[in-house]
């Protein structure tokens, strides 16, 4: 089951779009839970110059079939001309908090 689970990292510029972003992913069953960092500050060279900004960073929990509609959702709904989306497959975790992610994220529910 471990390999159906995603963790995917996705930075925005601040808590209000972080929050709207997350809610339509929930709304629309493409995560199961949205995890709402603090301010980071993220260092990274961007058009040959070296930025510092203030970010928030969501942790989102999806199942990998759901990865690609997902992604195509973040990409219409994030403010960055090149946002981070990162996935990373769940190698493992806790059976049932597992299970609950897919049972949320199925879309034949």
């Amino acid at each position: 089951m471990s390999a159906k689970t995603l963790l995917i990292h996705c930075s925005c510029p601040d808590r209000d779009q972080a929050e709207q972003i997350a809610e339509r992913l929930i709304a629309e069953h493409l995560a199961a839970c949205v995890s709402i960092t603090a301010p980071v500050t993220s260092l990274y060279t961007w058009k040959g110059t070296v930025q510092r900004e203030q970010e928030v960073l969501l942790l989102i929990k999806s199942g990998a079939g759901r990865y690609a509609a997902l992604q195509q959702r973040l990409l219409a709904l994030h403010p960055y001309e090149l946002p981070e989306i990162i996935a990373v497959p769940v190698e493992q975790g806790l059976p049932g908090y597992l299970a609950w992610i897919e049972q949320c994220t199925n879309t034949e529910n």
